[in-house]
């Protein structure tokens, strides 16, 4: 049986992609998450999924950076970004964050039936009023992707954590560990991004924002 997961923290729009879903694999598995740690655990308790459709804003998300580690750690679950974004460039960085579709919230279903359909075919999909847009990131982007990637589960909540300016003891207890485990976690996360501080990691996550312009609240956190 053809096994889909829906990512997307809006429950009326979680269960519209679900009727878009039976609709074009009518005898399909459906399964929802509404934030990226439910999302993680869904995806280690269903390593046979054929499809995952992903929300970029939804809690424990920067930008790109669950649809970054998420490509990394499962390279063989394709993609379909759903955003209510519509520009051409945000669609191109999903695509060469190895999304294999984009469809903007304000699609029709049909195209997110058409979309569904075209992914689990094997092909890559795009909306009509986005073709031609061609897929490439910055050389910086590139990089932090594939460290981001690196990271696991765990590490990358972490990381999404301090990114959002909190706090070790607040991270400690949010995840029902000791704050010695997360000074662990946080040595082997600026290790594996090549950073030497929590500022540094912060901005690693802003390169994966959908707008880079917008520094991380931890710029003004005190550590």
């Amino acid at each position: 049986m053809t096994q889909i997961l829906v990512a997307d923290d809006h429950p009326l729009f979680r269960d519209a992609l679900r009727r878009a879903v039976q609709t074009a694999v009518p005898q399909a598995e459906v399964r929802g998450a509404d934030s990226v740690q439910a999302l993680f655990d869904l995806i280690e308790a269903c390593p046979q999924a054929d499809l995952l459709l992903l929300d970029l804003h939804m809690p424990g998300a920067h930008g790109y950076s669950a649809l970054a580690h998420i490509r990394g750690q499962y390279p063989g679950l394709p993609i379909i970004v759903v955003s209510v974004h519509e520009e051409a460039g945000v669609a191109r960085r999903a695509l060469a964050h190895g999304a294999s579709a984009y469809i903007p919230k304000s699609a029709a279903g049909a195209d997110i039936v058409a979309a569904i359909r075209a992914v689990l075919a094997g092909d890559v999909w795009m909306p009509r009023s986005l073709l031609g847009v061609q897929a490439g990131l910055d050389p910086d982007e590139t990089a932090a992707a594939a460290r981001v990637a690196s990271l696991t589960p765990q590490q990358f909540r972490v990381m999404t954590m301090i990114s959002s300016g909190q706090l070790n003891k607040q991270i400690a207890y949010e995840l029902g560990v000791s704050e010695a485990t997360v000074k662990a976690h946080m040595t082997a996360i600026m290790r594996k991004l090549g950073v030497t501080n929590r500022t540094q990691v912060a901005l690693t996550a802003r390169v994966l924002a959908i707008d880079q312009d917008a520094l991380p609240a931890l710029l003004h956190t005190p550590e």
